[in-house]
């Protein structure tokens, strides 16, 4: 069985949050003993030379507890300690945005 053949067969589910000039991809990958895993992948078009730039993480199910908790808990400090303006994006190819990254909701849980 050819690489490309095992990437299909791995991804299960995939979820793609475009945000100003990132996008953001939630995929739901299988490892070959059937466990599902989460892999969250920044892309960002580099203005010099137009390559996309990912930076991606790994995080499995037995640490999505103890990932919500800490991701909740820096969102919810931030909120507290400035002003947070969330906005909702509509994808436009030109668009210049902000940079900030966006979440919709502080409630990040599994």
């Amino acid at each position: 069985m050819g690489d490309f053949e095992n990437k299909e067969r791995d991804e299960v589910f995939s979820k793609k949050v475009r945000a100003g000039k990132r996008t953001y991809f939630f995929d739901v990958k299988e490892t070959r003993s059937g466990d599902y895993y989460l892999t969250i992948t920044e892309s960002k078009k580099r203005l010099e030379d137009g390559v996309f730039v990912k930076h991606k993480i790994f995080l499995y199910k037995e640490d999505f507890e103890k990932f919500s908790e800490g991701f909740n808990d820096t969102v919810n400090y931030i909120k507290e300690n400035q002003e947070v303006v969330e906005k909702r994006y509509e994808y436009n190819e030109n668009y210049e945005g902000n940079k900030e990254s966006d979440f919709k909701s502080n409630d990040f849980s599994f």
